[in-house]
């Protein structure tokens, strides 16, 4: 398993939980510095960072892009797979196409989480349920032109009512059929939906495809109350491989969140 550590460049979802923002150039310094193994970006949009100044940075600190996350297509323009009217769906479907374009080279996957939405007024949860899993089975194949995959974040009660724990997210995707479609398993979300953490990812299994490393106050693993040992057992268990990114608030300050995540890290992994 791998170490990762968030970066937001987005100014209307500052307050929300991650480590590093604004100064990309200084974040991955900083990640270097402490040893992290990559970041984990959410730009305001497909078009809002150059490649070119992104891969010299990630080569020049000798890091690695972890994933790409699109939670401005909500916060900054509001766009949903579950919105009532067809266009804004479409918008969101292109925006996530973008970024799975803008991804794809670095080798990062694209994370589906706020964007989800949610169902209300007319629309009902079946309603909701099929528009979103009409736009993951595009994506899918999206994802699969490109050689990457999309990553489907079941979230907690208070920010969807859609699906909850990583049970209804592999039922999600297994009547989907998807190829290059996986979970990300953010252990605050579980630590809120889960009865237990450990056995919800063993039970998930092979659909695990990116973990969210946050303990259960959604500060850095080891400021909260919950037990990563048997968490990271289950994860060994069912030979997952990938990064344990640090989707927390830069709580007491940025530096010091990083610095408690990768101390964690090592003491964990």
């Amino acid at each position: 398993m791998k170490s990762a550590v968030t970066i937001s460049l987005v100014p209307e979802a500052r307050g929300g939980p991650f480590v590093f923002w604004d100064d990309l150039p200084a974040a991955c310094r900083k990640a270097k510095e402490l040893g992290f193994d990559a970041i984990e970006l959410f730009p305001p949009g497909p078009d809002a960072v150059d490649p070119a100044e992104l891969r010299g940075l990630l080569d020049d600190n000798g890091i690695s892009l972890a994933a790409v996350g699109t939670g401005a297509g909500w916060v900054k323009h509001k766009l949903s797979f579950t919105a009532p009217d067809e266009t804004t769906r479409d918008k969101a479907l292109d925006f996530v196409k973008r970024m799975i374009e803008f991804a794809a080279p670095f080798g990062a996957p694209v994370i589906i989480g706020s964007m989800q939405g949610r169902f209300a007024d007319a629309i009902t949860k079946p309603i909701a349920l099929r528009y979103l899993g009409n736009a993951l089975f595009k994506l899918d194949l999206h994802a699969g032109d490109f050689e990457t995959t999309v990553l489907y974040e079941p979230l907690n009660r208070y920010e969807t009512n859609l699906v909850h724990t990583l049970a209804d997210g592999v039922a999600l995707l297994a009547g989907l059929t998807v190829q290059h479609v996986k979970l990300l398993a953010d252990l605050y979300h579980m630590n809120i939906e889960e009865v237990n953490l450990a056995e919800s990812l063993l039970a998930a299994g092979d659909y695990v495809g990116h973990v969210h490393f946050a303990d259960s106050n959604r500060r850095a693993v080891g400021m909260g109350h919950t037990d990563f040992v048997p968490i990271v057992k289950a994860l060994r268990e069912i030979g997952y491989e990938g990064y344990l990114s640090a989707e927390v608030l830069p709580f007491p300050d940025s530096d010091a969140a990083a610095l408690k995540t990768i101390e964690s890290f090592r003491t964990l992994v």
